[in-house]
């Protein structure tokens, strides 16, 4: 990608290793089949597919609440669903005018304030166990709880991106520079995946691992490090809680849940386009949080093929938008926090798409905007808003002007 090159009379901060500018190439023939001139137009596109699938959202969330709840719950239901919507984009506008150069001098009390969320979910006054999982924390005023992991993934993209810029071609020393950020890494791996939120922790990983790479680390020491590490990790959380060892036994073929088994079903049902909204049969036969967890097999059943690939649809939109958006940044920090921000919740749409579809072992994750979960939406919100607000370049930033074009 242009904008990471190393550039003869740039300062060292500029570029990652040369062996990564083959990849950001490629990444760049993308850009130069719909030019990008500047980042406002795919943030344009970007905030309506999101404004779409908060709106998809909404009307499943609507047509599964007609037929669960009585006639005043129903609406108590769906006025809650549409005030989660308003916060959710009043929390995009006010992060998009924070932005991630704003948040940066804040970037040490986060961290801090994310681990310490994380050790909260074992206090029993303030934790909440679901499941015999610790991954809640309540909100006494507000009457909610959230997931801390969550917001220990935004922040922390964020820090490793500032880390890869102030670092530069430091990055590349191993004591100095990749190992201490790692350390960091570990630790909150670790704190998320003893939560037996293991799915989390990979989400985690995988966001943290690639915006780190992305910002210059070796691709041989990043593998060897990550792989070596997450791999105890892993192996620890399986041989210790055996739900996990169930889960991995389900996804290799070597037993069988009903659930998985249900929600491919109930993708199936729908045929072309679906039951109709509000006669699916199986959210109260076999497939629990249709809401939520499983939200992608109730629109396969009520909504059908059209409305899969629809939902599907504006997926590879958010991601094709995303791409495009950190593309035509022209600041380096900026487009790295963006790059880990979007990763972050495009990830979580895939593997909330293969869980549905069996590709992907069983785990509890929502889609994104579209999902039941105030919480949820809340923290997805302030990650695009964020993202977006990398385009609000802000004084000091080490912005990089283009490459000229051949």
């Amino acid at each position: 990608m242009a904008r990471f090159r190393r550039r003869s009379g740039v300062p060292h901060l500029v570029g990652p290793a040369e062996h990564q500018t083959t990849i950001f190439d490629r990444l760049e023939v993308i850009q130069r089949l719909v030019e990008v001139h500047d980042p406002v137009r795919p943030a344009v596109k970007l905030l309506c597919v999101v404004l779409a699938m908060m709106g998809l959202g909404l009307l499943l969330q609507a047509s599964h609440a007609a037929t669960i709840l009585a006639p005043d719950a129903f609406v108590a239901e769906v006025v809650e669903q549409s005030l989660f919507r308003i916060l959710g984009l009043t929390a995009l506008l006010v992060a998009f005018r924070l932005g991630p150069e704003r948040v940066r001098p804040m970037l040490p009390a986060l961290v801090i304030a994310a681990g310490v969320m994380l050790l909260l979910v074992w206090m029993p006054w303030i934790g909440k166990p679901e499941n015999g999982s610790h991954r809640w924390i309540r909100v006494p005023i507000l009457g909610l709880s959230f997931q801390p992991s969550e917001f220990a993934r935004i922040v922390m993209v964020i820090w490793v991106a500032d880390r890869c810029t102030r670092l530069g071609d430091r990055l590349h020393d191993l004591r100095r520079g990749l190992l201490p950020i790692l350390a960091v890494c570990y630790v909150f791996f670790g704190l998320i995946a003893l939560e037996t939120d293991l799915g989390g922790a990979l989400l985690f990983l995988i966001c943290f691992t690639c915006t780190l790479w992305v910002g210059g680390a070796r691709s041989g020491q990043l593998a060897f490090l990550v792989i070596s590490g997450c791999t105890l990790v892993v192996v620890f959380t399986v041989i210790n809680y055996g739900y996990i060892r169930n889960r991995i036994a389900v996804f290799l073929g070597h037993e069988q849940n009903a659930q998985v088994s249900q929600s491919v079903e109930a993708l199936g049902s729908g045929g072309v386009f679906g039951v109709g909204l509000g006669r699916g049969l199986y959210r109260n036969h076999g497939v629990p949080y249709q809401d939520s967890d499983y939200v992608f097999a109730l629109v396969g059943e009520e909504l059908g093929l059209f409305g899969m690939l629809l939902c599907l649809g504006l997926s590879l939109a958010l991601v094709w938008f995303a791409m495009r958006f950190v593309l035509s940044l022209p600041d380096r920090f900026s487009a790295l926090a963006a790059f880990g921000l979007l990763l972050s919740v495009g990830m979580q749409t895939i593997i909330h798409m293969g869980v549905v579809t069996g590709l992907a072992p069983p785990k509890g994750m929502n889609l994104p905007f579209v999902s039941d979960g105030g919480t949820s939406l809340l923290i997805s919100t302030l990650a695009v808003g964020l993202a977006l607000g990398a385009a609000r370049t802000g004084p000091g930033s080490s912005s990089i002007p283009p490459l000229p074009r051949a």
